[in-house]
């Protein structure tokens, strides 16, 4: 069997490795192909391509964009043009944007007696995207919390009273976003959008007919029996699945490139019936 992670970070957003050192780490961990995601830009896809080459490993371009919805909601995008202009020209935007939300969540997290700054999540950061991670890490670094992980569980996760909701793009314009770039736009982490089956259901079927061709149907977080149900509603709906680990490095430890808590195993198939989906769409 031959196995994929299709949901990745790096140091250009808030993965603790730069996007060469993912891809070889998912060819150490005997993936046989990779995607590239980071949250809302395409800085690291070309050195991550140029390292597949060298370590003959799959590597696909990819973006996680966030979005604005009724809950936390993020569409992953494959095959995506890293040069077009018109996603280039919107990222910008939603850089800006996703600065600002970022200063919220800090406002929220002095109000809650955290010291913590922008200027040292900027610091953590660097010149790449300010995510919530940075501040999880600084609050860990500094005692306020065991780890990443119980810094998103308990202040930062959707639902949380860290949590800021400001986004730069809805979920339909993420979704049509991604196909001008040329790529195939999919539900990421469908436990995170805090809905139930029937209202994913109904969300899931408006945003197909806006050009959704799927959902993350294998991801690290998921129970047996979420991951099932999952599977059955695209199933329904006629979508496909991608899979994925959501694999940040030492910025999430407890999560493995390939494998996430342990258990978790995406089969190739699904990326052979992702790359037929986009070459029948033309």
């Amino acid at each position: 069997m031959k196995y994929i992670d299709l949901h990745t970070h790096s140091t250009a957003s808030d993965g603790s490795m730069t996007p060469a050192e993912v891809v070889r780490a998912a060819k150490e961990a005997g993936l046989s192909a990779v995607a590239l995601s980071d949250h809302d830009t395409t800085a690291g896809v070309a050195e991550a391509l140029a390292e597949g080459e060298k370590s003959s490993i799959e590597v696909m371009p990819a973006i996680e964009l966030s979005s604005e919805s009724k809950t936390e909601t993020h569409i992953l995008g494959y095959f995506i043009d890293p040069e077009s202009e018109a996603l280039k020209s919107k990222l910008e935007s939603v850089r800006r944007v996703r600065y600002e939300r970022e200063e919220d969540v800090c406002r929220k997290l002095n109000a809650l007696g955290f010291d913590v700054t922008m200027d040292e999540a900027r610091e953590i950061a660097g010149d790449n995207i300010l995510c919530r991670a940075h501040f999880a890490k600084i609050m860990t670094n500094k005692g306020y919390v065991g780890s990443v992980k119980e810094a998103f569980d308990l202040y930062l996760s959707n639902g949380r009273p860290a949590y800021s909701g400001i986004q730069a793009l809805t979920d339909v314009e993420a979704v049509h976003l991604i196909n001008d770039a040329g790529g195939i736009a999919f539900v990421a982490h469908l436990n995170q959008t805090r809905r139930t089956l029937d209202d994913l259901y109904d969300f899931l079927k408006y945003l197909k007919s806006e050009g959704l061709a799927g959902i993350e149907g294998y991801y690290t977080e998921y129970t047996p029996e979420s991951g099932e149900a999952y599977r059955r509603l695209a199933s329904r709906l006629g979508l496909l699945l991608s899979g994925g680990s959501d694999f940040h490095g030492a910025f999430k430890p407890h999560i493995s490139i390939g494998r996430g808590t342990g258990d978790l195993r995406v089969p190739y198939d699904l990326l052979t019936a992702m790359k037929e989906y986009r070459d029948a769409r033309g």
